[in-house]
């Protein structure tokens, strides 16, 4: 196994050396498990949302409402149900509707690699990995063997075409073998986006970042403290019923490590988030034309999480056994600038607690024969405090609901077991089997168990559809099976994997039976002029989703390799004939790379296929398939300084990107609830220095 491990490793590292087409830097098989890690420090990176690079993982694509919005979904699961970790830590977005989803807080040019789990995530990694795990590494520095400090420190800068996008990144480290610390800021913005038939409204946004860290060692012993202060301005979401108008917050994290290599690894850590964010339905996109009809929605999170995880090594392996909590407090207001009495009390101290505890054991049974076995139990305690609004106290089926909400026992405890079993075996040098099976569990998100008044607030669902929560929600259950195979000579690699999971109680918005919930919507259409759709309840139902996906790499020569992907998922009602909604349609990419000397080309290929299975529940569009063009290029001009450029959709292709949402913004180029156009051609330019 070891040599299979280098051989691979190798084999992906020359493949993708100074490669610009091809985000994944590293294919990284590791002892431990399966992951493909996207490794960026040297990367292309343009767009200002850096959950765009998943889609160079197998199996994973991005669920996108605007430009910094980018939501994570992988082998068809997607949102809560992923546990996105940001080195390491949790953290749960500030507004209900996720404009500011985990990743977005994974700071461009700072980002060192997404590091993604590639299918049944193993127990110790993430609380709750029900549709898989992603943990993004940021670049803080590294301690030096002398005691003497060393400074050295980066700047990039970077622009686009497609959006007149604009980026910025300078970081300066100093360490020496006993200190190091770090210091860091970003800031970018664009305009509205571009594609063949006009102009993407509103796409524009604006955002700054900056960070500090300190870090100590001595002897096995080190401690690691950071603090960052996140400040989004004006940001799009035109798939979404509002625009960003800001999410300010801070973020800190205290981690201490003891290593003893070989023998015992302890690390301890407590991270916490304090996130604001207001947004409206009039400051970017045309506003109604109704000064009633107006409305802005300001939401907090308060996040606090700890961890106390150890590893204890022997001949055949390890344990590794742990403790883990994260608690996530959020608030939810409505008003209307228009109209001082108007209000909605959305959210009110909307609670959710899991407090876990692992135990797992990686084994090594023989030369050939190696073992993951793993047992979680989850503790999710969820509360939130009684509600009012306007609509309440002047319309009866309203008040109905916010009587029912407030008189409900909201107090819900739900204890979830996760198990995971999986094993490798190496029939030879070149080739290795895998099979793994697993329970893994996932309870309601907020949103999903508290949203009382038939609302759009659905962690970025963007169907279009109102919901209303359900106290009652029984907690999702996975129970999933995938194999696959690792080929790799000293030439080609080759990773397929084939996956399936039953889900039962898959939570999922179904036609609501609840009157109250209808009556409203139908008053408010006849009130409004407006022919919303008859609300959903967020419901338990059964799901099946299955697939294939699978990552290649060729070296052809010493200067020229290829290198793709191939996925495809389905996910369907199990209950009713239906498809699940938002699933990514089966695609590909292919790579091809040119390197010589100090001089680096790549060209790809993405191809997109119709995706005719959707889902009527949500009244899902269908879309049609397409194919890009993309071409790079890179310079390493001298040690320091390097020069990048390329072009993205060179042939100014019209598409539809089935995850891109649908348009909620009035815009003469995109007619309402029209699916959103991908970007037109993008001529992108990067300079970096290091020093």
């Amino acid at each position: 196994m070891p040599l299979q491990r280098t051989v691979l490793a190798l084999a992906l590292s020359a493949l993708s050396a100074h490669s610009l087409a091809d985000h994944i830097e590293e294919l990284v098989v590791t002892a431990n498990h399966d992951t493909r890690t996207i490794d960026i420090s040297d990367e292309l990176v343009i767009s200002a949302d850096v959950a765009q690079l998943l889609k160079k993982a197998p199996g994973a694509n991005v669920n996108s409402n605007g430009p910094l919005t980018g939501i994570p979904q992988y082998r068809g699961m997607y949102g809560g149900r992923i546990a996105t970790s940001l080195d390491g830590t949790q953290l749960a977005p500030s507004g209900p509707n996720w404009m500011d989803p985990p990743l977005s807080y994974a700071r461009n040019g700072l980002l060192q690699s997404l590091e993604v789990y590639r299918g049944i995530a193993p127990v110790s990694v993430a609380q709750e990995s029900i549709g898989g795990a992603i943990d993004a590494r940021t670049e803080r520095g590294d301690f030096t063997a002398s005691g003497e400090f060393s400074v050295d420190g980066k700047i990039i800068a970077s622009a686009q075409s497609v959006n007149g996008g604009q980026h910025l990144t300078g970081a300066l480290f100093a360490a020496n073998r006993d200190h190091k610390f770090n210091a860091a800021a970003m800031v970018e913005s664009g305009d509205d986006a571009e594609f063949s038939g006009g102009d993407i409204t509103p796409t524009e946004y604006e955002r700054e970042r900056y960070d500090i860290g300190y870090g100590f060692k001595s002897g096995n012993h080190s401690v690691q403290v950071n603090y960052g202060y996140n400040d989004t301005g004006d940001a799009g979401t035109p798939a979404l019923p509002m625009d960003i108008e800001y999410i300010e917050g801070d973020l800190a994290d205290l981690t201490y490590r003891f290593e003893l290599p070989g023998e015992l690894e302890v690390s301890a850590a407590v991270f916490g988030s304090d996130l604001e964010h207001g947004m409206t339905n009039y400051h970017l996109r045309q506003a109604p034309a109704s000064g009633m009809l107006w409305r802005r929605n300001i939401a907090d999170s308060e996040n606090r999480g700890f961890k106390l995880h150890s590893t204890m090594y022997d001949d055949q392996g390890h344990w590794s056994f742990g403790l883990d909590g994260f608690s996530a407090n959020h608030n939810s207001n409505i008003d209307n600038p228009n109209a001082a009495m108007f209000f909605v009390v959305n959210f009110n101290d909307a609670e959710r607690d899991v407090l876990g505890a692992f135990l797992e054991r990686q084994l090594e049974l023989s030369d050939t024969w190696r073992t993951e076995l793993g047992l979680r139990y989850n503790a999710v305690s969820m509360d939130a405090d009684t509600v009012d609004g306007t609509p309440a106290q002047m319309m009866p089926p309203a008040a109905a609901l916010r009587d029912a909400f407030n008189n409900a026992d909201r107090d819900q405890t739900d204890h979830n077991v996760d198990l995971v079993a999986k094993a490798w075996y190496e029939a030879s040098n070149t080739t290795s089997w895998y099979a793994g099976l697993a329970q893994k569990t996932r309870s309601p998100s907020y949103q999903e168990r508290y949203l009382w008044l038939p609302l759009e607030a659905t962690a970025g669902l963007a169907d279009g559809n109102t919901y209303t929560g359900n106290i009652e929600l029984d907690p999702e259950v996975s129970r999933q099976i995938e194999f696959g195979m690792d080929f790799s000579n000293t030439r080609f690699t080759l990773a397929p994997r084939i996956f399936y999971s039953q889900v039962d109680d898959y939570i999922q918005g179904t036609t609501s039976e609840i009157a109250p919930a209808t009556m409203f919507v139908q008053m408010m259409n006849m009130m409004n002029g407006t022919t919303n759709p008859a609300p959903l309840q967020f419901n338990n139902v059964d799901a099946v989703i299955y697939g294939f996906d699978m990552d290649w790499a060729w070296q052809l020569s010493d200067q020229w390799s290829m290198s793709g992907i191939v996925n495809y998922v389905r996910g369907k009602r199990d209950d009713i004939e239906d498809e699940l909604y938002r699933i990514a349609p089966a695609n590909t990419s292919i790579r091809l790379n040119y390197v010589n000397g100090s001089w680096a080309f790549g060209a790809e290929g993405v191809f997109y296929s119709a995706q005719n299975q959707v889902s009527e529940t949500n009244r899902e569009q269908e879309t049609a398939g397409y194919g890009l063009l993309n071409l790079s290029a890179s310079w390493q001009m001298t040690s320091a300084v390097e020069l990048a450029a390329g072009v993205d959709n060179v042939f100014d292709k019209e598409y539809r990107d089935h995850l891109g949402g649908y348009n909620r913004a009035r815009n003469p180029d995109i007619g309402m609830r029209e699916r959103i156009p991908g970007y037109g051609t993008n001529v992108f330019a990067r300079v970096s220095y290091s020093f």
